[in-house]
């Protein structure tokens, strides 16, 4: 297992027992996070060498980890709680990118992003939410897709959110290392995962951009959606075709590996992309039971947004 699995796996594992299953209270939660090794020293810096340029998808990943730390205001050790500046500084810090402590010191961090549509994973959003005093009181690190990871305010938990209106967006990413490679030559320019949608789409010839943008469609980019139907995670697999797969749906990693392993199954099965995707979306007996694209206006409008949004990415 190379260095990048090593470190989805954690996530993985850390999300497992902390998402979803919420201590009690404060002293369970430093007990579990010791036990799983959440002290803030990063597992992906045995990826990242040091002075080693960090990649928007890197940024991502260790932000993931965190996900389900209790906020806790002036917080900067993930055994008890993390405020928001504490989450950034940390998830920067552990992939050798030194931040200032305070939202508003971080907020004259790197340099401008002009605008959200210019904004790539990986950059700080800021936000002035205190009429008490002015200038910036809160910070999110930008996953793409209109979505960040915040640790929002107290009673909450480090989690995926609507970015809404930034008041400044800052990048400390150096430039070189935003842009990710596609199978096809392309980039994923400010993609959330492009590492592994691109390792994923080399390892089963599936074009990286159209693995982004199935992700885009199915939940924003969101590892951790459960629709009403109760499909999960990024790729949203039902847990019944996840299980069949061999997948956790709720892995990015392990998500994106087996979404580009089914869809290269499904186009050799159907001969074409577009019936390959209205498989995924409607089930491949749907689509030989038809003869073709489902006359369903679910699966017709997916396959026609998946495209587009593959060419935009391209």
């Amino acid at each position: 297992m190379d260095g990048v699995s090593l470190v989805q796996a954690r996530i993985s594992e850390i999300q497992n027992r902390f998402v979803y299953r919420a201590p009690s209270t404060s002293s369970d939660w430093a007990s579990a996070a010791a036990a799983a090794g959440l002290d803030g020293t990063s597992s992906a810096s045995a990826s990242t060498s040091t002075g080693a340029t960090a990649s928007e998808g890197a940024v991502v990943a260790e932000a993931q980890k965190y996900l389900g730390v209790p906020y806790l205001w002036g917080g900067t050790d993930p055994t008890k709680g993390l405020d928001c500046s504490g989450f950034t500084q940390l998830v920067f810090g552990n992939l050798g990118i030194d931040l200032p402590r305070t939202s508003s010191q971080q907020a004259t961090s790197g340099r401008a992003v002009a605008s959200l549509a210019e904004a790539r994973a990986g950059d700080l959003v800021f936000f002035d939410n205190s009429s008490a005093r002015a200038g910036v009181d809160h910070v999110g690190l930008y996953l793409g897709g209109g979505k960040m990871i915040a640790a929002p305010q107290a009673g909450e938990t480090v989690k995926v959110q609507d970015v809404g209106t930034p008041t400044v967006i800052r990048r400390v990413l150096p430039e070189q290392a935003t842009g990710v490679a596609t199978a096809s030559g392309g980039a994923l320019a400010g993609v959330p995962y492009a590492d592994l949608f691109t390792r994923a789409g080399a390892r089963y010839g599936v074009d990286a951009s159209l693995l982004a943008a199935m992700a885009s469609q199915e939940s924003s980019f969101n590892a951790s959606a459960v629709s009403p139907a109760g499909a999960q995670g990024l790729m949203q697999f039902m847990p019944a075709t996840a299980h069949g797969l061999g997948v956790n749906a709720l892995d990015p990693t392990s998500a994106i590996d087996g979404a580009a392993r089914y869809l290269s199954s499904l186009s050799k099965q159907f001969g074409s992309t577009e019936l390959a995707l209205a498989a995924y979306n409607a089930g491949p007996g749907t689509v030989s039971r038809y003869g073709g694209i489902p006359p369903y206006s679910e699966t017709q409008n997916y396959v026609r947004a998946v495209m587009t949004k593959a060419e935009a990415y391209r």
